[in-house]
Formats: C-alpha cells, sequence, structure tokens
C-alpha cells in the first residue's frame, strides 16, 4: 500500500512523531496505521528505556480537588527537562494521575516502594485467610492486592483495559524521556 501524505498526517497527530519517522514506520507495516502506530511506539519505549537511567528532575507538581472540596490529591510527576514539563500533553498526564489517586487511593507509587516487611505480613495475613491454598493461590492473591495499593500496577479510573503505569509508558515513548511519578499524598476532609 503507498503511504500518502494523508497517512502520514494521521499518524502523526496520533502519536506525535515526527514527520520522517512516521513515514518510515508507515513504510515498515505496508500502510497499516495501527501496526506502523505500534512501530513508533516500540521505538519510543526503547528510547525511554535507554534513558530510563537519566535524572528525571524536571516536571509538575498537579493538583485536583473533587467537587466540593472534600477529596483531593497532590502528585510530583517528573521528566528530563523542563521543554517536556511545559507541554499539555505533559500536564494533562500529571492531572490525571491526580485524579486517580484522589479516585483510588493507592498506598505506593510502585511495587518497589512497598517495604519488604509490609509484603511479608500481608503474604501471612493472605496465607491465613486462605487456610490450605497453594503458593501460586497466595501469589495470586498478593498480586491483586499489590494491584490495588500501588498506582502504577492499579486500572486506569478512564479505561479499565489499561494500567497506569502504560499511561506514563505510553507519555515516555511520545516524548522519549524517562517519565516518573515520584511521589503522591491524598487528601479527604475528616480522615
Amino acid at each position: 500500500m503507498a503511504v500518502t501524505t494523508e497517512l502520514i498526517k494521521e499518524l502523526r497527530a496520533r502519536t506525535g512523531a515526527g514527520v520522517m519517522d512516521c513515514r518510515r514506520a508507515l513504510e515498515e507495516a505496508d500502510g497499516n496505521l495501527e501496526r506502523a502506530a505500534d512501530i513508533i511506539r516500540a521505538k519510543g519505549l526503547a528510547a525511554a528505556a535507554r534513558r530510563a537511567d537519566r535524572a528525571a528532575s524536571e516536571g509538575a507538581v498537579e493538583a485536583y480537588v473533587h467537587m466540593g472540596g472534600r477529596l483531593g490529591a497532590l502528585v510530583e510527576l517528573n521528566c528530563e527537562t523542563d521543554f517536556v514539563a511545559r507541554t499539555e500533553e505533559f500536564k494533562i498526564l500529571a492531572r490525571e494521575l491526580a485524579m486517580q489517586v484522589a479516585a483510588t487511593a493507592p498506598r505506593f507509587v510502585s511495587r518497589d516502594d512497598v517495604p519488604a516487611e509490609v509484603m511479608t505480613e500481608r503474604r501471612a495475613a493472605i496465607a491465613r485467610e486462605a487456610d490450605g491454598a497453594s503458593e501460586q493461590e497466595i501469589d495470586a492473591r498478593l498480586a491483586q492486592w499489590l494491584a490495588e495499593v500501588t498506582l502504577l500496577d492499579q486500572p486506569y479510573i478512564r479505561d479499565a483495559g489499561r494500567r497506569v503505569g502504560d499511561l506514563i509508558a505510553d507519555a515516555a515513548a511520545r516524548t522519549g524521556e524517562h517519565i516518573k511519578v515520584r511521589r503522591f499524598t491524598r487528601f479527604k476532609l475528616g480522615e
């Protein structure tokens, strides 16, 4: 299939990638828009992974206050450059993350942030609750618990088929920068 200007424009609008990157991806995908988007996403994720060890010291602190002012959250989202931090896409991502925190009350950013003693206590509690359960069943319940209490593993509130970590990975793929949730806090009146 011929790669047309319209296809390039549509792919560019979807992915935010450069014109030549869109053209190459469409050529590689034989004009298939979905495959080309996947190719660009994969290349962006690879670029972001190469930069994962770089300092992400720029970014934004975003607040979300639910109607009525009884519930709110603050999220610190970091990236590598102030150029990316000032983009509308980055600001929207930070706001979506603050809304996610307000709605779901996670306790930790990622699985790596869960203290070992908390994991040990939770595993023991699950084993007591599910007397006679196999290690696989205990592991499955522990994974389910982690998906509830870690922000990056939670289902995204606007699309339960995606995890919050996927949103951040997609943004990192589009920008080519390392993007990371540094910390968050949630406030609820009376708690």
